[in-house]
């Protein structure tokens, strides 16, 4: 084999490389390459949740979340407990902070909901339990989405420092 033969071979291979680990920086989704893996979901599971209650409203029927501030650690397990004690129905809106968290479940009544967890819709006197574990740090937005909810007020922030 001519050294110039293998310096093209060699040339070839170590562009091939150079190709795939690009092509998986720039295509695999985020959560393909930050996602927990399953020994860490099974420690996530044996942690207990840390409760955090958050109020839909109140039985005033005005239009704000109690508390407005919620802080979290990311990768901590926590379970919200939301209730809404208004005469209305409200939304926990919050996509940038449902898609920085790992969501285990979301239990309403005799239901229990698996998967990705956008918004949550609680009627009046709903409760709902979302076991979640807050990942990304960042700073998010949460807010009703029913019209004139979110101009009334109806909006807080979501904290998830880092750990």
């Amino acid at each position: 084999m001519s050294k110039k033969w293998q310096g093209r071979w060699l040339n070839q291979w170590l562009g091939l490389i150079l190709g795939l680990i690009i092509a998986a920086v720039f295509f695999l989704p985020a959560s393909a390459i930050a996602a927990p893996s399953p020994s860490s979901n099974q420690n996530l599971l044996r942690q207990p949740p840390t409760e955090v209650k958050v109020s839909l409203g109140n039985s005033a029927n005005e239009l704000k979340f109690v508390p407005r501030e919620l802080k979290f650690i990311s990768g901590v397990r926590y379970k919200l407990l939301l209730d809404n004690p208004s005469a209305q129905k409200h939304y926990f809106t919050a996509k940038d902070f449902a898609d920085a968290s790992w969501s285990q479940k979301v239990e309403a009544g005799k239901v229990e909901v698996k998967g990705a967890i956008h918004e949550l819709e609680l009627k009046p006197g709903g409760e709902a339990e979302w076991v979640l574990v807050p990942m990304k740090p960042g700073t998010y937005q949460l807010h009703c989405s029913i019209p004139g909810h979110t101009e009334a007020g109806m909006t807080g922030e979501i904290v998830i420092e880092a750990k």
